[in-house]
């Protein structure tokens, strides 16, 4: 996979594509790229990928919206609704939003209940990364290119989880993790929080003695961004994956990026294929919205 970090400004991301007057709706709607958000850096991910929207859509107004409170009070951003009104009084009455989840779950949820509610636009959301099982099997190929084959180690899908059971991504995480399991006879799967279950999954691993089998494992991130969740919950010193798999007598390993003498851990957002597929699906909300018109 062709994974590269760039550090970009962030001036770009806080306002439209372009210093111009906003076009009326017969002519084109906005974007609006809708985004849990990140303080530290996952922001160069996020530039990135800025550039790449107004690359391929540059004839719109781009803007940005953080669906975090948290990450909004930090880095003093607008939140999805803000962000429809500010449209609004710009002089739009139409947006598509592009929301970059991994599944169409409580966060994607929140994001079609905003705009639902939002009555100043005519809004069309786009679909998650993984949203129909045609995708997480293009997301899975792209993934498994990092693999470790049978004969060298373990492979784990690393997935973020809820603890909500009624949340419906609940229904890909098992699904991810049955596709998974076979599909691949060295690759297993399982969520930071909620199902499928780490803790159950490592237990398993300890009765079958996996690690005299294997000996490696390698981590692989079902995650935009490579965030707390990775360095604390995954690779950190204290209570993670990587001391429970070291426990059971693996070596781990996690792929990382590198760009400028820096080293980052990787994540799905660092991987160029996978933003085309981001770009796929705000591609694909632009033609929705063309047929509604």
């Amino acid at each position: 996979m062709n994974y590269v970090i760039f550090k970009i400004s962030l001036v770009a991301m806080e306002s439209p594509s372009r210093d111009r007057e906003a076009p009326p709706l017969e002519d084109r709607p906005a974007i609006v790229i809708a985004v849990f958000g990140s303080s530290g850096r996952g922001r160069a991910l996020l530039d990135r990928f800025h550039l790449k929207v107004v690359e391929r859509f540059g004839e719109y107004d781009i803007r940005w919206a953080y669906t975090s409170r948290i990450i909004r009070e930090k880095t003093g951003t607008s939140g999805l609704r803000e962000t429809f009104v500010a449209l609004e009084a710009a002089g739009f009455n139409s947006c598509v939003v592009l929301p970059l989840q991994i599944f169409p779950g409580s966060e994607y949820q929140k994001i079609t209940m905003i705009a639902d509610d939002f009555e100043g636009l005519h809004i069309i959301v786009g679909e998650t990364l993984m949203h129909r099982w045609g995708f997480v099997n293009d997301v899975i190929n792209v993934v498994s290119k990092n693999f470790l084959q049978p004969t060298e180690g373990l492979n784990i899908l690393a997935m973020h989880g809820t603890p909500v059971t009624t949340d419906p991504a609940n229904t890909v995480y098992l699904g991810v993790e049955q596709l998974v399991r076979t599909r691949f006879e060295n690759v297993l799967a399982a969520s930071i929080e909620g199902i499928p279950d780490y803790e159950t999954m490592f237990a398993k691993m300890a009765r079958k003695k996996i690690a005299e089998k294997y000996k490696r494992v390698r981590i692989h991130p079902l995650l935009l961004v490579a965030g707390k969740h990775v360095e604390q919950d995954i690779m950190g010193e204290e209570e993670s994956w990587k001391k429970c798999l070291e426990k059971l007598g693996f070596t781990v390993e996690y792929p990382m990026v590198e760009h400028e003498d820096d080293r980052y851990y990787q994540s799905l957002g660092s991987s160029s294929e996978i933003e085309e597929f981001f770009l796929d699906r705000l591609a694909g909300a632009v033609q929705k919205f063309s047929n509604t018109r």
